[in-house]
């Protein structure tokens, strides 16, 4: 696979984070060299290792079967504990720091998984020269200027909705194909 390098906007282009790339060409310079990082830099911080890991173990049905073995084991314990103060703070602790810890981990893989995700929209946003530029800076728009595109959109889809008792013209998965100058720019 090979990686798509643009060359640089055009001297009349219009400045800032928004503007269009004019040319783009193929090169052959391998994705693998594109999306390398600098040799002297640490691929990945053992934070976001831990953090992924965890992330990924902790989502399993593994994991949930642990934690109720390990809660039933301590409800069945009771009697033998007497059911007394230091028994009930064992399970209150434990769960306390292990909610505390939990909730910096994840949400430091929710949060790279996020910004990933919207640098990906982002390039599709950028590459589709039907689409809105302003739409890459979204997350920067006031939440009434969200709202008015959230109903923008739901005007676009009740527009291509087709009629009750009518099957949508793609199928049976409903999606609706948009035609370039269906949103404006």
């Amino acid at each position: 696979m090979h990686a798509i390098h643009t060359q640089p906007p055009a001297e009349d282009a219009p400045a800032g984070p928004l503007r269009r790339r004019r040319v783009r060409r193929m090169s052959k310079v391998p994705m693998s060299e594109v999306l390398t990082p600098p040799h002297d830099l640490p691929r990945h911080s053992a934070f976001r290792r831990l953090a992924q890991w965890t992330s990924k173990a902790v989502g399993t049905s593994a994991a949930f079967a642990i934690a109720l073995t390990v809660v039933v084991g301590w409800a069945l314990s009771g009697p033998l504990f007497h059911f007394s103060d230091t028994w009930q703070l064992v399970i209150n602790t434990g769960t306390t720091v292990v909610t505390f810890l939990m909730i910096f981990l994840v949400q430091h893989t929710q949060n790279r998984e996020t910004e990933a995700i919207r640098l990906q929209l982002d390039e599709l946003i950028y590459a589709v020269h039907a689409a809105r530029n302003e739409m890459l800076a979204i997350d920067e728009f006031s939440d009434e200027e969200i709202r008015r595109l959230r109903e923008e959109f739901r005007q676009i889809a009740a527009m291509r909705r087709p009629p009750a008792g009518h099957p949508s013209p793609a199928g049976a998965g409903g999606l609706i194909e948009v035609q370039k100058g269906d949103i404006r720019k």
